[in-house]
């Protein structure tokens, strides 16, 4: 397998004007002399950052053993994760992996992955086949956010002693297949892929959807209103990436631009904010590991990745997690309770760089905090009755991927304001962090690699 950075394809109709859709892989890249990451104390300059994209190693397979892959997942420890099931391991909880289809039949995720469905028009109607140009994406974030892992019982905790073991191991997940990243005839349009995926996974059950994906514009489609307003009504949390400046991401685009939507940045082994694994935006809410990251492959097999991909699924479990122990709290105050007891880092109060802090799953579990009434991330439904007054409620749009209406590709000329603004980084004026890129997608499977070192496994 080899690394892949940021792909493009046009979209058609008015559309084709600016977006384009992509895995958002974190290839390595060189970090200039000259620059320091964001972790340190001069502030990171709001003019994107080129840097060089180094070539993926000649063969991209690294043999290890499969009894080192536990030991690689340090986030069970650093960030409270095994601490974290001695009150809760996500059972009861549903979540939608919007990707690239998930191979249900991993020795990590057998039991655990259901039948889902098949948006794109290529998959075979579970959700159990990958596709596009990065099939084997929806597989390495379902197994951090579910895998339970292989072999021997785990006598310290839940799942199995051998693989991947997920922060939710006894959530269930629901696939719901995209193709994205390149084109395929017979393909349905992105701007009716997303929005069906995200009424598909309300109306079956999700209780939290994980999109690892991000896109190179502030902005979405109109299209795409209606279904994550629907989400809002039906109380299903929403948990999307920040984009990976190694792929080209330099800012936060859409989906994670939407309000409501628990946006998810990067930070290294150090806890600082990852310069290629991440990104930087008003609307990033919450922090988490994002290289040197560990996940399950099709076939058995392992891989070795990076980029804010690999960290939505910590967050979407981290989510299950409180969702199985309160099985009555709102979406609202399961955001409100990962952002209220993550640990501030950079500047005080929330940033561009880590939202509210760094997660912890422990204290996101068990601490008791101050309840809400409303989303702290914002309500696409109010968003809609400022910027889209025309528009048709969410309750009345279709909620099922075989009702097919034409998207609507005009060119969205409103900005996709995050809930919480905030002054540029730049304070010279010379250009914002967050700029309008015009209507393009960018499907991100937010990272495949600093080296995509693909791990072929002994079971």
């Amino acid at each position: 397998m080899s690394v892949h950075t940021t792909r493009r394809r046009a979209l058609s109709g008015a559309a084709a004007a600016a977006m384009v859709l992509s895995f958002t892989a974190a290839p390595a890249v060189a970090m200039p002399d000259n620059q320091q990451p964001p972790g340190a104390p001069a502030p990171a300059p709001s003019i994107p950052v080129e840097t060089p994209v180094a070539p993926p190693p000649p063969d991209g397979k690294v043999p290890v053993p499969v009894d080192s892959i536990r030991e690689r997942e340090y986030w069970l420890d650093e960030y409270g994760v095994r601490d974290a099931w001695k009150e809760s391991t996500g059972k009861g909880v549903k979540i939608a992996v919007i990707d690239t289809g998930v191979d249900a039949t991993h020795q990590d995720l057998s039991g655990t992955v259901k039948d889902g469905t098949d948006v794109s028009g290529k998959g075979d109607g579970k959700g159990h086949r990958g596709l596009g140009s990065e099939p084997e994406h929806g597989t390495l974030v379902s197994s951090l956010a579910a895998g339970t892992g292989h072999g021997a019982d785990n006598p310290d905790g839940p799942g199995k002693q051998g693989g991947v073991i997920g922060v939710a191991p006894e959530a269930e997940i629901l696939p719901v297949s995209l193709w994205l990243g390149n084109e395929e005839p017979g393909v349905k349009d992105v701007n009716e892929q997303i929005p069906n995926a995200v009424r598909w996974a309300v109306d079956n059950g999700a209780d939290v959807i994980n999109m690892s994906v991000g896109s190179d514009s502030t902005e979405w489609p109109q299209s795409w209103d209606s279904a994550f307003a629907y989400a809002e009504e039906k109380d299903v949390l929403v948990v999307a990436a920040s984009g990976n400046r190694g792929s080209g991401l330099n800012q936060v685009g859409a989906p994670a631009t939407i309000p409501g939507v628990l946006t998810v940045g990067g930070v290294n082994r150090a806890g600082q904010a990852s310069w290629d694994s991440s990104s930087q935006g008003i609307s990033i809410a919450v922090a988490g590991p994002s290289e040197d990251m560990v996940g399950a492959m099709p076939g058995d097999g392992y891989a070795e990745w990076s980029g804010t991909s690999a960290t939505v699924p910590l967050v979407s479990g981290t989510a299950a997690l409180i969702k199985s122990k309160n099985p009555d709290l709102s979406a609202a105050q399961i955001a409100n309770q990962i952002i209220r007891t993550a640990h501030d880092a950079g500047e005080e109060g929330q940033d561009s760089f880590y939202g509210h802090g760094i997660l912890d799953v422990k204290a996101a579990v068990e601490q008791d905090v101050p309840d809400v009434d409303k989303n702290p991330l914002g309500s696409m439904k109010h968003w809609m009755s400022v910027h889209r007054p025309a528009a048709v409620e969410p309750s009345e749009a279709a909620s099922s991927p075989e009702v097919s209406e034409t998207p609507d590709t005009e060119q969205v000329t409103e900005e996709a304001t995050p809930p919480v603004a905030q002054a540029p980084l730049n304070e010279t004026g010379a250009l914002p962090v967050v700029i309008l890129a015009g209507f393009g997608l960018v499907v991100a499977g937010l990272t495949v690699a600093a080296v995509l070192h693909i791990r072929s496994m002994n079971r």
